[in-house]
């Protein structure tokens, strides 16, 4: 290899890895699928997990795939970890913007006078 290409041919090369199982149409119409409500798609909940998306793939295109491959083929597709906030269903955003500025204020501590206390040295 070095007499043929020199020293360029004795480089390390990357492993590409094995051939995508999707394609990238089918990959976008993943990325459509996701955009929907996983309640859309039959789960209890508004939370898409990497299980869940492995059994998408798997009813929708016939492909399966383990949950952490599923991992690698949306970090690819540049979706990211995302944790939902977790708030009270009860919760009154209303409620709570009339409040803070009026109440909060009045409430919250005011800094204490310590440079009567303070020790010369």
């Amino acid at each position: 290899m070095y007499q043929a290409g020199g020293q360029k041919a004795m480089d390390a090369k990357p492993h590409p890895g094995g051939k995508s199982r999707l394609t990238q149409r089918q990959r976008k119409r993943l990325v459509g699928l996701l955009l929907q409500s996983p309640r859309k798609h039959g789960y209890s909940t508004e939370l898409w997990t990497l299980a869940r998306v492995s059994e998408l793939i798997a009813v929708t295109f016939g492909v399966g795939y383990h949950p952490s491959a599923v991992w690698h083929i949306l970090r690819a597709m540049g979706w990211s970890c995302q944790k939902p906030e977790r708030r009270a269903r009860e919760r009154d955003e209303q409620a709570i913007a009339t409040w803070r500025p009026k109440e909060w204020a009045r409430i919250k501590k005011r800094p204490s006078h310590r440079s009567k206390h303070r020790i010369p040295g």
